[in-house]
């Protein structure tokens, strides 16, 4: 499966906001942006995270695969016009 099959597969898009819990050497949950979509899991961007974290962060390079039945979506992402289905489509 491509990476392209694997997006429009997933209820997840490129851009979305999410709420990860602590995993690993991150002791307090985190928020993220989705940078890449996998089978199972997403590679994101952390973008907010509890100061005690940071340096853990920093190690990290700001990167995270969280699993997709961990986390929560805050906020997602507009979706392309090219991926909308023609009926979704308003004239």
């Amino acid at each position: 499966m491509t990476d392209e099959e694997e997006s429009k597969a997933s209820k997840y898009n490129i851009g979305d906001i999410l709420l990860a819990p602590a995993y690993g050497n991150l002791e307090k949950p985190f928020t993220g942006q989705v940078e890449k979509i996998y089978e199972n899991a997403l590679l994101v961007e952390i973008t907010e995270n509890d100061p005690s974290d940071q340096p853990t962060v920093n190690e990290m390079n700001h990167r995270a695969i969280v699993r997709m039945d961990e986390i929560e979506v805050i906020k997602h992402a507009p979706v392309p016009a090219a991926e909308k289905i023609d009926g979704d489509i308003e004239e």
